[in-house]
């Protein structure tokens, strides 16, 4: 993304951004005081780390605003060819009952309303995670490899608003950090999920005859790095230069 995004945006959204930046230096700083890390407090207390399995066990899901997300790991020769080196990730999601009431999902012909009201789950963004325990890319997924429900992504986008874990299991600084990353990155965020859409859309025009959605080929259709120390460094550089422009 072109480094002029930033002039893009309004200066209550840079604010936002601003903030939650500064909410996430904040939990690396009270979680290096003990020499712990994002990733770590994921996962501790399991006596062991196997790949696929979600860490926490059953998964964190916050029941007031119905917001969900759980780390894992896949084996790395599966991934770090095409997408990277990286321990793990992070998948983030939204149920329905947590929803705009206007965000409904999409009708492909295989869809299936899940039989409980709370089971079409939106997936949300996956954050990639370095073994120091820093974010390092960002990525969507195809419905296949969550078990998602299908959302346009514009509806994505409104359902991220939503995205909100405000408790303290498994960790408070962690819950903090994962919500404030839809914050701080929300503009990444949005491109990314747009470029799914198209991903996808071109695939289908490509195989017509192919269920995209169900097609282990298609696993991972846009993903990029990203930097929490680039990403608040530009933010503050754009307020920066906001305030100077309504002062001249």
């Amino acid at each position: 993304m072109a480094e002029d995004i930033f002039s893009t945006l309004s200066t209550n959204n840079l604010h936002k951004m601003n903030l939650a930046g500064e909410q996430i230096l904040e939990c690396y700083r009270v979680l290096a005081k003990p020499k712990a890390n994002i990733v770590g407090e994921v996962i501790k207390g399991q006596s062991e780390f196997f790949e696929w399995d979600h860490h926490p066990k059953g998964d964190v899901y916050d029941n007031e605003t119905h917001s969900q997300y759980y780390y894992h790991a896949h084996p790395p020769e599966t991934r770090l060819a095409i997408y990277g080196a990286e321990h793990g990730h992070f998948h983030t999601f939204v149920r329905p009952k947590g929803m705009p009431k206007a965000v409904k999902p999409v009708k492909l012909p295989d869809y299936k309303k899940g039989k409980g009201l709370n089971d079409d789950l939106c997936h949300l963004i996956g954050i990639c995670m370095d073994r120091r325990g820093f974010p390092i890319r960002a990525f969507t997924a195809n419905r296949w490899v969550t078990g998602e429900t299908w959302y346009k992504a514009n509806d994505v986008i409104k359902i991220m608003d939503k995205f909100l874990v405000d408790h303290a299991y498994p960790s408070w600084p962690v819950n903090i950090w994962i919500t404030a990353m839809m914050q701080l990155f929300r503009p990444q965020f949005e491109q990314l999920l747009h470029e799914r859409d198209a991903a996808v859309e071109a695939w289908i025009k490509d195989h017509p005859d192919d269920n995209a959605y169900e097609n282990r080929d298609l696993e991972i259709p846009s993903y990029m790095d990203i930097s929490v120390e680039r990403q608040t460094k530009a933010v503050k550089k754009a307020l920066k230069d906001r305030n100077q422009n309504v002062r001249s």
